[in-house]
Formats: C-alpha cells, sequence, structure tokens
C-alpha cells in the first residue's frame, strides 16, 4: 500500500541579488624586501665607485685635451683640418695628411685583419676538438698581449723586406688602379726596391696581426654563446655543419662581428710604435699605399713630441684629441652595435 506524503513542498531558495554577492579579493603583489647582505653591500659599492672613477678618468683626459686644443683651433680654424704639411716653423700645421694615412693603415689593417679573425673564431668555436679548444683561445690570448714594440721589430726586419716583392708584383699586375699606383716604372731591369719600403701597406699588415687576436676574442666568445636548442634544430632537420653555422651562429653573432671588428679598428688607428718603427714619415694627400711615406696621428706625435716647443705641443695636443674623438666614435658604435644583437641570450636547453 503506497503513503502518500501530505507535506507541502518546499519553494525554492531565490539566487541572491547580484548586488549582495561579495566581490572576490583581488590578488595583491607582496613587496619583496630584500636585504643585501653586507657583501653584497660593499660590492655594489666597489663597483659603483670603481665604474664613476673610470668615467671621470676618461672625462678628464678628454676635458684636458679639448682644453689644450683651444689655442691651435683659434689660430688656424677649420684649415688645420684641410691643410696637409706639418712644419710649425713655417706656421704652417695641418692634419689632412695625417687623417688620411691613418685610416689608410686602419684600412689594409681591417681588410687583412677581418677574415681571417673570423676564420679563426668559426673554427675555435665549431669545429676544433676541446682540448684543442682551450690551448687555442690561450694563444689567441696571448698574441694579444704582446708589446707593440715586438710587432713593430717583426715588421721592419722580417716582413717588410718580404713585402717588397709583393708590392713590386701589385704595382706591375695592378698599377692601373691609383691605390696599388707607384711613381717610379716598374718594369725597368734594376727597379728601385726603396719605393716599396716603409708604406702604409707594410704598416697595415702589422696593424693586422695586432687587431686579429682582439677581434677574434670578441668574435669567438659570441659565437660559443649561440642557442644550443636551435643548433640541435638545426641539425636535426637535416643542415650540414656549415648550413648551422650559416643559419644560427653567424646571424646570432652579427652584432659580435661588427663589434669585435670596429674595436679592431680603434686600436689600428692608435696603434703608434709599430708604425713608427716601420713608415717612412712623409705629409703627402696620397692613396697610394704601396709608395714610402706616410704618416699617422699616433706616429706624428711620438715623432714631434720631443722636441715640440710650446706652440708646437699645443698642436701636437690638439692632434691627439682629434684621435680621441674618432677613438671614442668608433668604440661607441661598436658597443651600441654589440648590445642591440643577441649576443649573450640565454641559451634554451
Amino acid at each position: 500500500m503506497s503513503v502518500v506524503s501530505l507535506e507541502k513542498p518546499q519553494d525554492p531558495v531565490p539566487d541572491p541579488e547580484p548586488d549582495l554577492v561579495p566581490e572576490p579579493e583581488q590578488d595583491q603583489p607582496r613587496q619583496l624586501a630584500a636585504a643585501r647582505s653586507l657583501q653584497d653591500r660593499i660590492f655594489r659599492g666597489g663597483s659603483l665607485s670603481v665604474g664613476i672613477l673610470v668615467m671621470v678618468i676618461f672625462g678628464s683626459i678628454g676635458f684636458f685635451l679639448a682644453l689644450q686644443s683651444i689655442p691651435t683651433l683659434s689660430r688656424y680654424g677649420w684649415g688645420f683640418f684641410t691643410e696637409s704639411d706639418w712644419q710649425p716653423e713655417r706656421d704652417a700645421v695641418g692634419m689632412s695628411a695625417v687623417l688620411l694615412g691613418t685610416f689608410l693603415v686602419g684600412l689594409i689593417a681591417m681588410i687583412t685583419a677581418f677574415p681571417l679573425a673570423l676564420a679563426c673564431a668559426l673554427y675555435i668555436s665549431e669545429y676544433a676538438a676541446p682540448g684543442l679548444r682551450k690551448s687555442l683561445v690561450a694563444m689567441i690570448d696571448l698574441m694579444a698581449a704582446v708589446p707593440s714594440i715586438i710587432y713593430g721589430l717583426w715588421g721592419f726586419f722580417l716582413l717588410g723586406p718580404q713585402l717588397i716583392p709583393i708590392a713590386h708584383w701589385l704595382h706591375q699586375n695592378l698599377g692601373f688602379i691609383p691605390f696599388f699606383r707607384v711613381e717610379t716604372d716598374p718594369n725597368e731591369p734594376v727597379w728601385a726596391q726603396s719605393q716599396y719600403t716603409g708604406s702604409a701597406f707594410a704598416a697595415g699588415l702589422v696593424v693586422a696581426m695586432m687587431v686579429i687576436p682582439i677581434a677574434c676574442a670578441v668574435m669567438q666568445d659570441v659565437f660559443s654563446q649561440a642557442p644550443a636548442g636551435e643548433r640541435e634544430a638545426a641539425l636535426a632537420l637535416g643542415a650540414t655543419r656549415w648550413g648551422m653555422i650559416r643559419t644560427v651562429v653567424l646571424p646570432f653573432g652579427r652584432g659580435g662581428i661588427v663589434g669585435g671588428t670596429m674595436l679592431g679598428l680603434g686600436r689600428a688607428l692608435g696603434e703608434t710604435v709599430a708604425v713608427l718603427l716601420i713608415i717612412g714619415i712623409a705629409f703627402d694627400l696620397k692613396v697610394r699605399v704601396l709608395e714610402v711615406g706616410t704618416i699617422t696621428v699616433s706616429s706624428l706625435i711620438a715623432n714631434r713630441f720631443g722636441e715640440a716647443t710650446a706652440a708646437q705641443l699645443a698642436a701636437l695636443l690638439t692632434a691627439g684629441f682629434v684621435l680621441f674623438v674618432i677613438t671614442v666614435i668608433v668604440n661607441t658604435i661598436a658597443a651600441i652595435i654589440v648590445s642591440r644583437g643577441r649576443s649573450g641570450a640565454s641559451t634554451e636547453i
């Protein structure tokens, strides 16, 4: 027998009005107050102090050179940059030939050093065995530590005589190009070897040997930071080792390539002792790099500093200020390019 319930069904409980529903509490970021240890505070303070000190010294050097160059620039004006002669005793002082020689030596050095430094960096980072790699890196660092005068003596006594027939051959075969022309007849039975010594060509090759370690070290360090995940992905897709280098390593290290090259250019523009030992000093506006005679800013200062009077010393300091500005511009551009590249990005695992 079924039992019928007589209880009245309860009405459903109405939903509370939206205005009465409590809002959930929003997450609030926690303020993390990381208390630095005494060692961290000492390190941060010391690093900041050293950085400020370096900037103060650097700025003081530039300010001193700029201050000393005011009398010379006031006297000669823009003629200081257009005059080619450097004869203070005749009141003829100019930097056009000096700047041209500086850039020619730097250009030859970079044309020679760039492909060699790039190839050496790629071999060390991508092809050399791990055991050999450490030895090669140490050798590159050792080359960068060799004094300039050693390179200069090597270039004067060993490299210079070996470059004479090479310069003569370039004159014979490429003399129709003003860059390789020499004011002598290359087809004479007895050709004048003295016309091919002490040239910007010889100085540029010696400076190139000094630039290669710097540029190679920067490039190799950047290439070694290429992401391992991208390397493995390229190889997994069937790329050869060179294909992986071309598609992964070189694009990743573009900033390091340009930055290392321009840092080496800054070294080439400011090289003094090695260039002074090799070149034959001549204040001529010419682009004939195989011919004897040229001058750079640094070698000019080193050659004329000892016997300079007060007025001549001011002119030399002005030349130093110009070289200082050029070097700062080159290194600044290099730093900007390196900072904008992917160099130093975290490696994917």
